[in-house]
């Protein structure tokens, strides 16, 4: 599966979400670092509802760029 990941600058580096997993970050020094964290963090919360026999949720947030004036 495919999981739509956010990845945000903060003030010491990098923070990831995916809006499909609630709950589910990770941070990095770089934007790949943060990816590749982000990669194992959804690994092992998908483990953990399996183990809970919680449903996984399928993915569903897409992504777009718009072009506006600035």
């Amino acid at each position: 599966m495919k999981y739509l990941i956010i990845i945000e600058q903060t003030e010491t580096g990098y923070s990831a979400y995916s809006p499909d997993l609630p709950g589910c970050v990770s941070t990095g020094g770089s934007p790949e670092d943060a990816e590749a964290n982000m990669k194992e963090a959804i690994e092992f919360h998908i483990e953990g509802l399996k183990e809970d026999g919680l449903p996984v949720p399928k993915p569903t947030s897409l992504s777009s760029y718009v072009e506006v004036a600035a």
